[in-house]
């Protein structure tokens, strides 16, 4: 779609209608060094085909790097299927895509979704999808409460960081209390989780794979969260959906809920967005369940049909006392999920996800054979692992980003007790040749002189 820009004459009068006499006084509450300055470099008056080919050429100077960096955005392959099924335009173009009278293929490809959830994560109900893996956790937290009733809710520092950041932001304006359990040798010690998950604890928030990587104990934790307890707290885990290929289900060791990020099933990175948040819990509690569901029924002549249900849920029918605020969902991404694990089926995901366990495991054993080069922590991983380099993270990125990759994340960036760690993730596009490269390439290096 071509741009048609506004003149001034109308920038003028929706200005006047804001009530502001520049577009800069609507940022005037954003700090002035956040604010972009730059615009392209490109003279006046050119035309749009000049334009068009001015940014191709541009964009011609992009160099895509090999990617050894996770932390919670994955560089997986994506099937040809997948961008072909959801660029169809009634898929892509859709407002609204789920109006029963309207959009009954768009439902039934979301109950499929459903479906797919359900038996990824051994749970017996999935919404529609979330916004997002993050939101996806702080919604399971105000579940937790609304299921026990209890004020308090208990999450491992396993936990992806920015996720931690927005479970407290939703627990902020509720005066509830967020506690933290740390890790122990970088997973969550069951003991420590169950001297916090006290009696008024309402659920108990952990991640498998954690951020580190590490595989947790989930059947311990499970325990832990719950023992000796009257009323157990909800447990909810917020999973790897690839790494569901090879691990235990949540559902089959004890888990109320399992939500997460549906980026690696079919999504790309782009630049770290947009995600798809999926959610999934027990029959008996759907009716707490945020966001929409989708229902298979049969209509007054047998034939079946679609619909959304449960909506008594949501905040455009209950206002105030809704369950959650999430009136919509991510229907093309929720798609692409679709796509993604139908193309594949079971058998296809357990063995990308070999793979991408293979190729970490590989990387590891290069990288541990380096002087110099530590892990500070031990045990089992599945795409992702933690190392001390010989030189700070930053200049290890540097010169790899020198050779066309892009490295390991900078965990002290997330917590000062993790300074000086890196976390680097293989994922099934790694090649046995790439990681030759970047092991040839870190044990070349040493640290600069101060």
């Amino acid at each position: 779609m071509d741009f048609i820009p506004h003149t001034e004459h109308d920038e003028a009068r929706m200005l006047a209608a804001i009530g502001v006499q520049r577009f800069d006084d609507l940022l005037a509450d954003v700090p002035e060094a956040l604010r972009e300055q730059a615009r392209p470099d490109l003279p006046d008056g050119l035309a749009e085909v000049e334009v068009a080919e001015r940014l191709l050429a541009l964009s011609r100077k992009n160099h895509p790097q090999t990617c050894f960096r996770g932390a919670g955005c994955y560089d997986h392959h994506i099937p040809a299927v997948v961008p072909q099924i959801i660029g169809r335009s009634e898929f892509l173009t859709g407002y609204t895509p789920y109006q029963a009278e309207l959009s009954q293929g768009m439902l039934t490809t979301i109950y499929e979704y459903q479906s797919h959830i359900c038996r990824l994560t051994g749970m017996e109900v999935a919404s529609a999808s979330m916004y997002d893996g993050a939101s996806a956790l702080a919604e399971a937290a105000l579940m937790a409460m609304r299921l026990t009733g209890g004020n308090r809710v208990v999450i491992s520092a396993g936990v992806h960081p920015r996720y931690r950041e927005v479970v407290a932001t939703y627990l902020s304006g509720l005066g509830a209390e967020l506690v933290t359990v740390p890790l122990t040798g970088g997973v969550t010690d069951p003991a420590e989780l169950a001297l916090r998950a006290d009696a008024d604890c309402a659920g108990v928030l952990v991640q498998n794979p954690n951020f580190l990587g590490r595989i947790e104990d989930l059947a311990a934790l499970a325990r832990a969260a719950g023992a000796g307890k009257e009323q157990r707290p909800a447990f909810v885990v917020a999973a790897n959906p690839v790494a569901l290929g090879v691990l235990t289900a949540p559902g089959t060791v004890g888990a109320d809920m399992v939500v997460g990020e549906g980026q690696p099933l079919g999504v790309p990175m782009a630049f770290g967005g947009p995600g798809v948040g999926f959610f999934a819990t027990r029959t008996k509690h759907v009716r707490q369940m945020p966001g929409r569901l989708v229902g298979r029924t049969v209509d007054d002549g047998g034939r079946e049909g679609f619909c959304l249900t449960f909506q008594t849920r949501e905040q455009h029918i209950r206002r105030e006392r809704a369950t959650s605020n999430i009136c919509s969902n991510q229907a093309l991404l929720a798609l692409a999920n679709t796509v993604y694990l139908s193309a594949l089926g079971p058998q296809g995901l357990k063995r990308t996800a070999a793979l991408c366990h293979a190729r970490a495991t590989d990387l590891a054993a290069r990288i541990g054979r380096l002087p110099g080069w530590e892990f500070p922590f031990a045990g089992p991983f599945f795409h992702e692992f933690v190392v001390r380099p010989p030189l700070p993270p930053e200049q290890v990125n540097r010169r790899l980003a020198a050779h066309g990759i892009l490295g390991g994340a900078d965990l002290g960036r997330y917590a000062p007790e993790w300074d000086g760690l890196m976390l680097f993730c293989c994922t099934e596009r790694r090649t046995p040749e790439q990681l030759a490269e970047l092991a040839e390439l870190l044990a070349a290096m040493q640290p600069e002189a101060s």
